[in-house]
């Protein structure tokens, strides 16, 4: 009987080992759903854009588009940090929206994705978006003095990561999550996530040094990124601040280009620009 059970308690630990050892190794396609296809401008209907490309540290050549805004020659502009699925086509809609307030829009794309070299991971992410915010530094048609970070869900963690290194005019996170430890320990309660994951995107450490003005915008539904960790990470926030909440999940319309969404963004970035 001993042996029986110790064979048993054996064989289950084996195969725990196993399970964990394959969750090591795979957990980056639990965290990236890149489409990897090169989007089409053509098919994305966004009028006075630029298919563009700028070189990360490490070497990679990524492709993004410059939407071009109305109005002033020095326009106010917004880096799209994406989520972590899709591919910039399909943040096209929400670009159009704010080029139609005059902003200028930077729509990216990690590497990975959308037709870019490269895997992504925690810190070639934080790489593309140094790369993508020295793009928006070279163009003479953007008031740097008016550059704002746009990052929904974990583009929010890249956003925010950027923004303590190199601090924009305003800062705009979309379902942002204290951090991937915390929500991964939600979603998988019965996994040792904090042992075992390798991208942990820790928003709340960093919270503290923020400087720019924050606009967070969080769904009373988000199924993903549920609202209390959205609030955690506000909480953490000393910087100037504003919470927006919407009745939404988090890939409802009005979460992705809804209008007033939209327009809390473009009220906050006017706000920030006079109050900078």
């Amino acid at each position: 009987m001993i042996r029986r059970v110790t064979f048993v308690l054996a064989f289950l630990a084996v195969i725990g080992i196993a399970v964990l050892t394959l969750i090591w190794f795979a957990q980056r396609r639990l965290i990236y759903f890149p489409d990897t296809r090169p989007p089409s401008l053509d098919r994305a209907g966004l009028a006075a854009t630029e298919a563009v490309s700028f070189v990360t540290a490490d070497g990679l050549r990524l492709g993004a588009w410059f939407v071009g805004g109305s109005g002033p020659s020095l326009r106010p502009t917004v880096i799209i940090f994406s989520g972590n699925a899709g591919h910039r086509g399909y943040r096209a809609p929400l670009a159009a929206a704010l080029q139609r307030h005059g902003l200028n829009v930077l729509l990216t794309d990690y590497r990975g994705y959308g037709g870019n070299p490269g895997e992504p991971i925690e810190e070639g992410l934080a790489a593309d978006a140094r790369a993508a915010r020295a793009f928006v530094r070279s163009r003479s048609d953007v008031d740097q003095a008016r550059v704002v970070y746009f990052g929904e869900s974990l583009g929010a963690a890249v956003a925010l990561r950027l923004a303590v290194e190199d601090p924009p005019s305003a800062l705009v996170l979309r379902s942002p999550f204290a951090s991937m430890t915390l929500i991964g320990q939600y979603h998988y309660p019965m996994l040792p996530v904090g042992l075992l994951l390798r991208d942990r995107f820790p928003s709340i450490d960093r919270a503290l040094q923020l400087r720019s003005p924050v606009l967070i915008i969080a769904g009373t539904r988000d199924s993903i990124i549920p609202i209390d960790h959205t609030r955690r990470l506000y909480d953490a926030i000393v910087a100037p601040k504003r919470f927006v909440e919407l009745a939404a999940d988090h890939n409802d319309a009005a979460l992705l280009d809804g209008d007033e969404m939209v327009e809390a963004i473009v009220r906050f970035v006017a706000t920030s620009s006079n109050v900078n």
